[in-house]
């Protein structure tokens, strides 16, 4: 943990000098955070999120605070929404390890595809996957199919996938995913603050989704929340 607290003061001095950054509500926060009043910062840097004034660097300062404050899940979440916002943020992707480390959080696998798919976004796919259609229609009938399944497959995968709108962290502590919606329910598997999950459904107060190890099952709505606002 000491090397944590280490790590995690020497980048709240990066992030107070960010550049362009000067909004006076941010400037506040990053103050309360820097003078140790974690859950003052907290709330002044939702409220910047509330406001809509996202970036990676408030989400990765927000991630900071929660983790000073002991609070691995959103930690993990807000380091998850930088790293959305900004693929490339060394910064939240080595905290976000150290959360994870900390918190031993468990972590959905990701397949064949969505590690090659990973380093683009949605959009990129979609005009390379257009381009190989016109290309393809020049070919045969069943190539032209095939790219656009492959296309179709690869867009799904990268809104869907580990990385995707269904990727929610679990918030709560020690949160059980059940066999069904009801607290009496048959455990399936134990999720540490943290970890990760891919919404499939949900009904009522309840999620059923995708857990690491590949397994399914039911948790609260209220222990999980979405890595995409």
């Amino acid at each position: 943990m000491k090397r944590s607290a280490c790590f995690f003061a020497l980048l709240a001095v990066w992030a107070t000098s960010s550049p362009g950054q000067t909004d006076a509500n941010f400037t506040n926060a990053n103050q309360e955070y820097a003078q140790g009043h974690f859950k003052e910062a907290i709330s002044s840097y939702e409220a910047l999120v509330r406001a809509g004034q996202w970036s990676a660097n408030l989400f990765y300062d927000l991630g900071n605070a929660y983790f000073r404050t002991g609070d691995f899940g959103r930690a993990i979440l807000n380091y998850e929404r930088a790293l959305a916002l900004e693929r490339h943020h060394p910064e939240a992707a080595a905290n976000l390890q150290i959360a994870r480390d900390e918190a031993r959080a468990l972590e959905l696998q990701q397949s064949w595809l969505e590690r090659h798919l990973q380093f683009a976004s949605v959009n990129q796919y979609c005009i390379a996957a257009a381009i190989a259609v016109w290309l393809a229609i020049f070919a045969v009938v069943i190539l032209i199919f095939a790219r656009r399944s492959i296309a179709v497959y690869a867009a799904y995968t990268l809104e869907r996938g580990t990385d995707g709108s269904a990727l929610a962290i679990v918030t709560g502590k020690e949160v059980q995913a059940r066999l069904a919606t009801a607290d009496t329910a048959n455990s399936v598997l134990a999720l540490p603050a943290g970890s990760e999950v891919k919404i499939l459904s949900t009904r009522g107060d309840w999620i059923y989704a995708a857990l690491p190890n590949d397994l399914r099952g039911w948790i609260p709505a209220k222990n999980a929340e979405q890595v995409r606002l």
